[in-house]
C-alpha cells in the first residue's frame, strides 16, 4: 500500500509500506493492506511506519525517529488520515 505524509510545509514521505499505526483521537490504530476505507482525526503522538525499504529524503530525515531498518516514527501534534483503495494520506501538523 502507498503512504503519503503531508505537512503544511511539504510532502514529508511518499512510498510503499507494509503497515501504518496512527494516534487516533480515540486511541492508536493500525492499517494493513486492504484495510477498509477510513477517515479519522489524529491526536498528538507518533505515526509509525513499517516497510521493507524506507527512503526518506535527506531534508526530512531529522523529523523522523528511526527505530530500526524497517520502522520509523514521525511525531505529530494533530492531523487527519484517509485510507481508500490501499492509499493512505496523512495530513499532519
Amino acid at each position: 500500500m502507498i503512504l503519503e505524509i503531508v505537512s503544511p510545509e511539504a510532502t514529508l514521505f511518499k512510498g510503499e509500506v507494509t503497515s501504518v499505526s496512527v494516534p487516533g483521537v480515540n486511541g492508536e490504530f493500525q492499517m494493513l493492506n486492504n484495510h477498509a476505507p477510513i477517515v479519522s482525526l489524529l491526536a498528538k503522538g507518533n505515526v509509525k511506519i513499517n516497510a521493507q525499504n524506507i527512503k526518506i529524503e535527506k531534508e526530512f530525515v531529522s523529523k523522523f525517529n528511526k527505530v530500526n531498518e524497517q520502522t520509523y516514527w514521525l511525531p505529530i501534534n494533530s492531523g487527519t488520515i484517509e485510507m481508500n483503495e490501499n492509499k493512505i494520506i496523512v495530513l499532519a501538523d
